[in-house]
């Protein structure tokens, strides 16, 4: 049994990102793996301010906002799952300030750093072109972070709510939760 996290970035409530998170959530618990899903749009978390204080006051950062609340759940996961729109090429700011604090836990005592496995699940934009830049930065991300990259799926031409179901891909993405 696996420690799975998915962390979801669009802030539109049942969009297609959270369509997609869904369908992977239900693939992987029918093989019984622990889930927990982080809506980083709900949640308070700038940016990393680079600051270097990681870690002085006894929490990852000396920033008092819910990156220190979700910051034992990262630590313990052995997948973490990304599921996000594409925001003008890249992350939406929601899940980007997230990454940005993954520094934090790099500076940690906790090994964060070659411990997980990692899928990108992105959609908008009708070009899988336009994905380059994510796809790009994900692959980077995984490759510094020693993390298994377990690649990623894109649903393009999914822009409006609820246009992923007309894509077939939700199926795939829950075969994918069904086989991490």
């Amino acid at each position: 049994m696996k420690n799975i996290v998915v962390i979801t970035g669009s802030p539109r409530k049942n969009g297609n990102s959270e369509k997609m998170a869904n369908a992977f959530i239900r693939g992987a618990g029918r093989k019984g793996h622990k889930l927990t899903t982080i809506s980083a749009a709900e949640l308070d978390i700038q940016g990393c301010h680079a600051c270097e204080g990681c870690y002085k006051t006894g929490n990852p950062c000396v920033y008092a906002d819910d990156f220190n609340h979700i910051a034992p759940v990262l630590l313990e996961a052995d997948v973490i799952v990304f599921a996000t729109p594409l925001y003008w090429f890249t992350f939406p700011e929601q899940i980007k300030a997230v990454i940005d604090r993954f520094y934090a836990l790099l500076r940690g005592e906790f090994l964060f750093k070659g411990t997980k496995e990692c899928m990108l699940l992105v959609c908008g934009a009708d070009k899988k072109e336009a994905f380059a830049g994510i796809v790009k930065t994900y692959e980077i991300m995984a490759d510094y972070l020693e993390w298994n990259d377990r690649g990623h799926v894109i649903a393009e031409n999914a822009s409006e709510k609820g246009d992923v179901d007309k894509t077939g891909i939700l199926e795939e993405i829950q075969r994918l939760g069904e086989e991490i």
